[in-house]
């Protein structure tokens, strides 16, 4: 079976929950469609789990991202002993009280080793996937594609082009594919669906539910 998860936000213990709901083996499919990262005090320990999945694919959101730069600037700080520039400073600030303090503190808490592999994992994070299940089309993305047009690669979009703008459920972005995101907690807690779209964000991070759909059968898992 393939399944879709989005926003996690280092709730590692929800996210276990909801592996066991789904008995995930290994001839299954996981897709994160971003934000493992922020608010929860497990981010490092949901990356160390899923560094060793061979059969979940990761999605880079806004918070990965980020992280990705100011934990590598981070530590190459601890390493060399180099003071931070004035700019350096000022987005690691944003980045902390945006639900960066405690994946940066259990970060700091890792060793070297673990701290470069954190580092390439979150480096490694694809901005988009495409799959196809019973006939259907789906284009895996965290929150949208900024300016979208048909007739432009998807490779040639930006990384902020897929974080920056929420995607509409009223319309349809791509025409006969179906555009599973995250990003935006849905009204009512649950996974939703607008018009040629998915959305899967229920939450975590405001106290809400890890919510997880099942592409084959439409069938829908909280924790």
């Amino acid at each position: 079976m393939t399944y879709v998860i989005s926003n996690i936000h280092g709730d590692y213990k929800k996210f276990k929950e909801i592996l066991s709901q789904i008995s995930f083996k290994e001839r299954d499919t996981l897709y994160i469609l971003g934000d493992l990262l922020d608010y929860g005090e497990e981010s490092m320990e949901l990356i160390g789990d899923l560094s060793v999945r061979l059969n979940v694919f990761c999605i880079a959101g806004e918070h990965d991202y980020l992280a990705a730069r100011m934990l590598k600037g981070f530590s190459a700080m601890l390493e060399s002993g180099a003071a931070p520039s004035e700019d350096y400073i000022a987005e690691m600030t944003a980045w902390v009280q945006d639900g960066g303090q405690p994946t940066l503190e259990a970060f700091r808490a890792l060793d070297k080793d673990a701290r470069e592999g954190v580092i390439e994992y979150l480096e490694e994070m694809t901005l988009f996937e495409e799959v196809e299940i019973k006939g259907t089309r789906y284009l895996l993305v965290h929150a949208g594609i900024a300016d979208y047009s048909p007739d432009a690669d998807l490779e040639d979009y930006l990384p902020e082009d897929f974080f920056s703008e929420p995607l509409d459920a009223s319309y349809p972005l791509v025409e006969d594919v179906t555009v599973v995101v995250g990003h935006v907690p849905t009204r009512s807690g649950k996974i939703e669906r607008g018009e040629g779209s998915i959305f899967l964000d229920c939450g975590v991070c405001e106290g809400g539910r890890l919510g997880c759909l099942c592409l084959e059968t439409g069938e829908e898992f909280y924790a």
